[in-house]
């Protein structure tokens, strides 16, 4: 599966899901924003992690710790040599924040189901109900590297710097400042509006209808189109940084972007931050 990206490994389609179901190097594992989506059905065999109380360190507001997140992996039979192939609804939103953060904890064969969920629904692909109980590996990984992570001090001193180029991957109307964040999402910021400068590309803009990808050519030309360049140091935001996590796996993965990071502390970080510039189109009402 190539159509042009950069990498040749980091999605795999449905014929190589189907053709791995029993892979026992194989692990596949489901990641949704609808957490009860897995219990439904998912493919079998697969894994569902939970991205509210797995993926995430409630108390600190972070990534999963080193610890818990070994934990994780070793009690879903995933071993430093396991090939991992991730997928969720929502077109991968949820699963590419998982793919990134074991990027970031060095887990050097990981995938994304091009499609997702939806995909493999929509064609009628085999499902199951049952809960695997792997073995526990022991799996201990190494403390994370943080070089595809961005931080607020990455940006505050640069804003306005040529050579940053920050992508703002939320709907027009958060970008805008008409709304704070979508319906529905608990977690939010104190201001509404986006970070001086950034480019607005929608996350979804990336994948077909069906789920799948954008050729790289078609991806290319949605970025360039805003200044979005590999020359440059590119930021990906959102809100709290799984949606941006989508678009840096488009830059990174697909396109072959070598200078991207994830911002994950986003908009919820940023729009709380006292004293720091916004941009905000939308007026504000008057009380």
């Amino acid at each position: 599966m190539s159509h042009g990206y950069a990498s040749d490994t980091a999605l795999v389609d449905s014929d190589w899901a189907l053709a791995h179901l029993t892979d026992p190097k194989v692990r596949f594992v489901e990641v949704d924003v609808d957490t009860t989506a897995y219990e439904q059905s998912h493919i079998p065999g697969a894994i569902g992690w939970n991205w509210t109380s797995q993926l995430a360190d409630g108390i600190r507001r972070d990534i999963a710790g080193r610890e818990d997140f070994s934990r994780l992996l070793s009690e879903s039979g995933i071993g430093p040599d396991t090939t991992i192939v991730l997928y969720g609804d929502n077109n991968n939103w949820f699963a590419a924040w998982a793919y990134w953060q074991l990027k970031l904890y060095g887990h050097h064969d990981v995938r994304i189901l091009n499609g997702g969920r939806k995909f493999w629904l929509d064609k009628g692909l085999a499902l199951d109900v049952d809960v695997p109980t792997p073995a526990a590996t022991g799996y201990q990984l190494p403390e994370p590297d943080f070089s595809l992570r961005a931080f607020r001090d990455d940006i505050l001193p640069r804003l306005g710097d040529p050579g940053l180029a920050l992508v703002d991957v939320r709907s027009p109307a958060e970008f805008s400042g008409e709304i704070i964040a979508p319906p529905g999402m608990s977690e939010t910021a104190q201001r509404a509006g986006h970070i001086p400068g950034a480019a607005s590309i929608p996350w979804a803009q990336t994948v077909r209808e069906d789920g799948t990808f954008k050729s790289a050519e078609e991806l290319a030309s949605l970025y360039e189109a805003k200044g979005i360049t590999p020359d440059k140091d590119v930021i990906a935001y959102c809100r709290i940084g799984e949606r941006s996590s989508h678009s840096w796996f488009v830059l990174h993965e697909l396109l072959g972007y070598s200078r991207v990071r994830n911002y994950d502390g986003s908009w919820t970080e940023y729009g709380s931050l006292i004293g720091v510039p916004i941009e905000k189109p939308v007026a504000v009402a008057a009380g």
